[in-house]
C-alpha cells in the first residue's frame, strides 16, 4: 500500500485583510526559526550605526539584505501563507508580485512614536483604487504596548485612506517571535514609543505589485552572483523574472538568463506580452495578411 503526503493547508487572510486593513497570524512559523535568524542577525545590530533622521529615528537601526545574512530569512520571506494572501490581495493589479524589502529594525530604549504614516506613499500614486503593497512585521522579540509595539489603526485603509482623520484609534499590535502582523500599504500605521529599558528587534518583510520600483534595490542587494543559489521561486521574487509586457528585461529577455550559462553572448528580444496584448498583435498580423 503507498501512502499519500496530504499537502499542508494554507490559509487565506485576505479577507481579514480587506475588512480591517491589517491582521495578526499567531505561531506563524516556529520559535526556533526565530531565534536562530535573531541569533545570525545579532552582529549586524551591534555594528549598525543608529539611523539619521526623524522619521527613520535616531533611536534606531536598520539594515537589509536578509537573505545574505542568514539563512532563515527565506523561511519567512517563502512562507506560502503569506504568499498566498498577497497573491490574492495584489494580483488584480499586476502581472506578478515582487519582494519590496526585507529590513531588520532595532528600536531602542528612549525612542519615541514614529510618525503615523502609510507605505503606500512611497510611490506617487492615486489613493483609494488599488492597494500596491503588503507588509509583513516578524518579531525577533516580543512585541508590547511599552516597548515600541507597531500601532495600527483599524479600518483605515483603501478609500478610508482619503479621509482627514482616520475612522477608529490605534491598537498596538503585541506579538511573540513566530507570529506575524500583516497589513496592506494603505493602513495607517506607526513605530510605538518604546518606554523601557530593552530593545526591540524585528523583522519587516515588504511585498509590492511587480512593475513597482521597489523601496530596496533587489538587483544591487542579490547580485546574479548571489541569486544563482536561489531556489527559483526565490530569484524570482527578488527580480530575475520579467512582468509582462517587457518590463524589467534584460537585453530583451527575461532577467533569469542571467542566472544560467551563456548570458554573456548576444541575446535576442523575446516578446514577453500579457494574453490581450498578444491577442491585439495577432489580429493585426491577421488583418495585415488579410489585406496583402
Amino acid at each position: 500500500m503507498i501512502e499519500t503526503m496530504t499537502p499542508p493547508v494554507v490559509q487565506d487572510h485576505s479577507d481579514e485583510l480587506r475588512e480591517k486593513g491589517y491582521c495578526i497570524i499567531r505561531g506563524a512559523v516556529p520559535r526556533e526559526t526565530i531565534a536562530a535568524l535573531d541569533q545570525d542577525l545579532a552582529g549586524d545590530f551591534a555594528r549598525t550605526p543608529f539611523c539619521e533622521g526623524a522619521f527613520y529615528g535616531a533611536t534606531t537601526k536598520r539594515f537589509g539584505r536578509l537573505l545574505i545574512r542568514s539563512e532563515h530569512a527565506a523561511a519567512l520571506v517563502r512562507h506560502p501563507g503569506i504568499l498566498a494572501t498577497v497573491e490574492k490581495l495584489l494580483s488584480p493589479w499586476c502581472d506578478r508580485i515582487q519582494l519590496n524589502v526585507t529590513q531588520a529594525i532595532g528600536i531602542h530604549p528612549g525612542a519615541p512614536a514614529q510618525m503615523p504614516h502609510r507605505d503606500q506613499d512611497m510611490w506617487r500614486a492615486p489613493v483609494g483604487e488599488a492597494e500596491y503593497l503588503v507588509n509583513v512585521i516578524w518579531p525577533l522579540t516580543h512585541f508590547t504596548a511599552a516597548n515600541g509595539a507597531t500601532m495600527v489603526w483599524p479600518s483605515s485603509h483603501g478609500a478610508n485612506a482619503l479621509a482627514p482623520e482616520p475612522p477608529n484609534t490605534p491598537v498596538a499590535a503585541e506579538m511573540a517571535p513566530g507570529d506575524a502582523l500583516l497589513f496592506l500599504g494603505s493602513t495607517l500605521h506607526g513605530a510605538g514609543a518604546n518606554t523601557t529599558d530593552e530593545v526591540r528587534r524585528g523583522i519587516v518583510i515588504g511585498y509590492s505589485l511587480g512593475w513597482l520600483k521597489p523601496y530596496e534595490n533587489q538587483w544591487l542587494a542579490y547580485p546574479p552572483e548571489i541569486a544563482r543559489s536561489f531556489p527559483p521561486e526565490l530569484a524570482a521574487l527578488v527580480g530575475y523574472r520579467q512582468h509582462r509586457p517587457n518590463l524589467g528585461n534584460y537585453e530583451g529577455q527575461c532577467p533569469s538568463v542571467l542566472l544560467g550559462d551563456g548570458a554573456d553572448r548576444p541575446l535576442g528580444a523575446i516578446d514577453a506580452l500579457r494574453p490581450d496584448q498578444q491577442a491585439m498583435v495577432d489580429a493585426y498580423l491577421e488583418a495585415r495578411q488579410a489585406a496583402s
